[in-house]
């Protein structure tokens, strides 16, 4: 299955024309987001080089927005650097990479599980973050389902829903919207670390 890619803005991760008010790329039109990805893309899929050969073959003046569409394409786990040298990751590379959060606030309730109190917040925070590092709904649904049984969530009780598959369902409106997942996921941890 592949993951849709919809070229976010590397300052708002819109997908349209409409930016945040304070993103620094406001008034930079999508097909020029869109071409800064995919002339770094292109470069990355004909074979592995350095960012510095990447710069001189990208086939428009390298700018800050191909800058920002780099890092935001490392940051999603597309691109990796080794040893100087950037190279796309395969689809399964990626969704290993992705699959487990390594930043807090994430982190903590990846590794911890969610206690009650706080499971609303740990389950949208959990949704939206696979969201934004681009997997699809079906991944992103079997990801939570996989993590309630295995940090021991769902164990501790406290849902209304009779089954972790009916408790994700109730929140793919999540994944829908593309909501951010940081302030629910700092209201979780506060939560989970003084459990």
């Amino acid at each position: 299955m592949t993951s849709y890619f919809a070229y976010p803005c590397p300052g708002c991760r819109t997908t349209n024309n409409l930016h945040e008010p304070d993103c620094r790329f406001s008034g930079t039109e999508w097909r020029e987001i869109e071409h800064a990805y995919t002339a770094i893309l292109a470069v990355l899929s004909a074979e592995p080089c350095a960012e510095s050969a990447l710069r001189e073959t990208v086939d428009a003046r390298w700018s800050g927005l191909h800058a920002a569409a780099l890092d935001q394409l490392q940051r999603e786990h597309r691109v990796r650097e080794a040893d100087g040298v950037l190279e796309l990751l395969t689809p399964e590379e990626r969704k290993e990479r992705v699959s487990t959060p390594t930043h807090d606030p994430v982190k903590t309730i990846y590794e911890e599980g969610s206690v009650p109190g706080c499971h609303d917040n740990s389950i949208f925070a959990l949704i939206a973050w696979f969201e934004m590092v681009g997997l699809d709904w079906p991944e992103t649904r079997e990801n939570v389902i996989d993590w309630l049984h295995e940090s021991g969530t769902w164990a501790r009780g406290g849902f209304e829903e009779s089954s972790p598959e009916e408790l994700v369902d109730t929140k793919e409106h999540v994944h829908e919207e593309g909501y951010g997942w940081k302030e629910k996921a700092v209201a979780a941890k506060r939560v989970i670390d003084g459990h």
